[in-house]
């Protein structure tokens, strides 16, 4: 990424920070209600889908630990784990620089601040993941994303595609991030998603798995 496209992401980010945190708390609440409505139904129809056609379930989630600001996912994390075929799992920053690393939650699981002060789980490290929840900043309507600036998910999602492993990413994000109109482009190392939701509905639409 050349010097000018570094410069216009940061002020991107800032300005997308700025957005997120001008929305009320009574709209973060409503908005993360129904993401995690929508994420949901949208797992459990998938699944039973999957189960009708005779094709393998899905058995691993990987999600993230919302931070302050990002839609709230925490609930339906712990409405998930309670499904002993199903697997959910969080990042673990493992190394400066390389790929994230999955670790298994539940309820129980002990936590402790990452490397970014992310919670991070204390359980084993698990196979990978059938789908996967990202963090969106901000996105595109053709699935691009646009993250913190650590690079962790680009390598992630690279060296799981380079695995030749199957699976599908959903970005999660406020409807406040559409870089519609933004002089925004993408990095060449930069992986689009196959899906994004939002508080106003599926930005990007949902995937089939």
């Amino acid at each position: 990424m050349n010097q000018n496209a570094q410069d216009n992401a940061v002020t991107l980010r800032a300005r997308l920070r700025q957005r997120r945190a001008a929305l009320p708390e009574s709209e973060r609440d409503r908005g993360a209600l129904l993401i995690r409505g929508r994420l949901h139904t949208w797992l459990a129809s998938q699944r039973t889908a999957l189960r009708e056609a005779g094709r393998p379930d899905v058995r691993h989630v990987a999600a993230f630990w919302s931070m302050p600001g990002e839609p709230a996912l925490q609930a339906l994390l712990r409405q998930w784990a309670q499904d002993e075929s199903l697997t959910v799992s969080l990042p673990v920053v493992a190394a400066p620089d390389s790929p994230l690393v999955f670790r298994r939650w539940t309820p129980d699981t002990p936590m402790h601040p990452g490397a970014y002060g992310i919670q991070e789980p204390d359980g084993p490290e698990v196979p990978a993941p059938d789908v996967v929840l990202v963090p969106t900043l901000g996105f595109t309507r053709a699935g691009d994303r646009l993250g913190y600036g650590g690079g962790y998910y680009d390598r992630t999602l690279a060296a799981l595609k380079a695995s030749g492993h199957a699976f599908k990413t959903l970005g999660i994000a406020w409807a406040c991030g559409d870089l519609s109109g933004e002089a925004y482009a993408p990095a060449a190392h930069d992986v689009r998603l196959d899906a994004i939701l939002t508080d106003k509905g599926w930005a990007v639409p949902a995937p089939t798995l």
